[in-house]
């Protein structure tokens, strides 16, 4: 018999390859001669990057980057097996699990952390990105992560504008 698990991941718990794992360890207990197959899949959210690396015999690659609140925070991103694809998952920079509830405030979060991750993957030499933005902590539209890449984004008087979805009402064309 042949049983095929694909499961995604339980929000603030488990990545889809530990609940993969977890349903192949209750099975093999009353099929313990089945082939199994693990498929953690993803929505773009957390675990997208776990999944697309063990799709494709890839690694994580760890960096500090600026979190949603402006803070240095531990990141991560995937690189495929032929090192010519980073995976990348806006939860790892930007995401809701790095903002504690009480301090979430779609205003006042950036995404600058994910540009710092695109700006790595592209220091790396990748020729392909993916970025999934599930699980994201900001409604700056993906501001923070262009003003990551080098974009200047400002407002009537030619100042840049704030970090932050509040700084986008300022924002003008010049």
């Amino acid at each position: 018999m042949k049983i095929v698990i694909a499961p995604d991941s339980y929000k603030e718990s488990l990545s889809a390859l530990e609940v993969a794992t977890a349903i192949e360890q209750g099975f093999r207990e009353i099929w313990p001669d089945a082939d199994y197959l693990k498929l953690p899949l993803a929505d773009g959210g957390e675990g997208t990057v776990e999944a697309m690396v063990e799709a494709t015999a890839g690694r994580i690659v760890h960096v500090e980057v600026t979190g949603p609140l402006g803070h240095r925070v531990n990141a991560f991103y995937g690189l495929s097996g032929d090192a010519r694809s980073a995976f990348i998952e806006m939860a790892a920079a930007s995401g809701l699990e790095q903002v504690p509830p009480a301090q979430r405030d779609p205003l006042k979060t950036t995404s600058w952390g994910t540009g710092e991750l695109i700006r790595h993957a592209l220091d790396a030499g990748v020729e392909h990105i993916i970025i999934g933005i599930g699980g994201s902590a900001t409604n700056d539209g993906g501001a923070g992560m262009v003003q990551a890449l080098g974009a200047r984004l400002r407002d009537a008087q030619g100042n840049d504008i704030a970090q932050g979805g509040i700084g986008l009402e300022n924002t003008r064309q010049h």
